[in-house]
């Protein structure tokens, strides 16, 4: 009985070895035909999570310099190349500007040329009339030309003033001596007259002293003299108290009489040489009738024996008819546009003696 159960017992042993034995053959086995690589099933979770994770958060991305400024240059270019509408209105505002330049332009070819003559000497007050007379041309509408005329010299102050000025101007120098200052100042407005006919300088000419003052208006209505015109002037002196007013008295723009002085002796001061009561300051004329007196109806001998006096030519023609004479301002010729002041030296002081002698300074 022992025997047998000992044989019994050792059979069983012998099954649980090999059942344990084909266990671990059969989990060997199919180990071998199991994936070698790194990863295992069980870390395929993770590794899926991650492959999400990159696919929902943006990823840094290293970008050079270069391709930086490359980038920001094509967006600055785009930028520059896509066309900004132009709103409406500025469009019509460049319309308009155009359009004022144009008138503008235009004006300026349709006015008429104001030629000024200013005679000049050297005496203490010549700079400084010369710059007050140059501050108030320069404030006149173009086109204006203004011809100073004086006596050869060494000094070039004038000259200094005159191109400071920014006005188109004609500069005249002479070379004559003259011992009498009245011929002298005649001779300065001859030599400017030469210089306006030799150059056909078609416009309004007007003998403008260093000491007059004017009204800004009185240039623009220079421009519509057709031939000659007149206007008053006020006299002012700083030794008087009272004003005096030369030159026509007018009806509208139409001459009906003159302001007459008294001189010395209580008779009207008339000027012997023209027969009317008007002063070189007094009145314009058209430059044409220099070298084309036959267009204002006068015959061409008629320049005959003036060619060397343009002056005394232009007041021949003011002398024979008072009619040729316009009134300005035209609503108003009495209005007063234009005031002299008195001052006793050089040039000026001649001025003053010859068109007022006989009063007291």
């Amino acid at each position: 009985m022992g025997s047998v159960e000992r044989s019994r017992k050792k059979v069983q042993l012998w099954k649980k070895a090999v059942v344990h034995f084909s266990l671990c053959f059969v989990m060997g086995f199919f180990t071998g035909f199991a994936p070698t690589g790194k990863t295992s099933i069980f870390s395929s979770n993770p590794v899926f999570a991650t492959s999400n994770k990159s696919h929902l958060t943006p990823q840094p991305v290293e970008v050079s310099s270069g391709e930086a400024n490359s980038r920001s240059g094509n967006v600055n270019r785009t930028l520059a190349e896509t066309p900004v509408p132009v709103p409406a209105r500025s469009e019509e505002l460049e319309e308009s500007k155009q359009q004022r330049r144009e008138e503008e332009s235009s004006k300026i070819t349709s006015r008429k040329l104001v030629i000024i003559v200013t005679p000049s000497a050297k005496d203490r007050f010549q700079g400084v009339l010369l710059r007050k007379l140059a501050n108030t041309i320069r404030l006149v509408p173009p086109p204006l030309l203004w011809v100073v005329v004086e006596r050869q010299s060494e000094s070039n102050e004038q000259s200094e003033i005159l191109r400071k000025t920014g006005i188109m101007y004609r500069h005249l120098v002479f070379k004559e001596n003259f011992t009498d200052p009245e011929a002298e100042l005649n001779h300065q407005r001859n030599v400017a007259l030469k210089h306006i006919e030799h150059h056909r300088l078609s416009g309004i000419v007007h003998f403008a002293g260093l000491s007059n003052v004017y009204d800004l208006d009185f240039f623009s209505h220079l421009r519509e003299i057709e031939m000659f015109g007149t206007w008053p002037m006020a006299v002012l002196s700083a030794n008087e108290k009272n004003v005096i007013i030369e030159g026509p008295v007018c009806d509208s723009s139409q001459v009906i009489g003159w302001h007459l002085r008294e001189n010395s002796e209580g008779n009207a001061d008339v000027d012997t040489e023209r027969k009317l009561p008007i002063q070189i300051s007094n009145f314009a004329f058209n430059s044409s009738i220099l070298w084309d007196p036959e267009r204002w109806g006068r015959p061409s001998s008629s320049v005959q024996g003036t060619s060397q006096n343009s002056l005394k030519f232009v007041k021949q023609v003011v002398l024979e008819d008072e009619t040729k004479l316009e009134g300005i301002p035209p609503e108003d010729c009495s209005k007063i546009m234009l005031w002299r002041l008195q001052f006793p030296t050089g040039i000026e002081a001649v001025e003053d003696h010859t068109q007022r002698e006989g009063r007291k300074l």
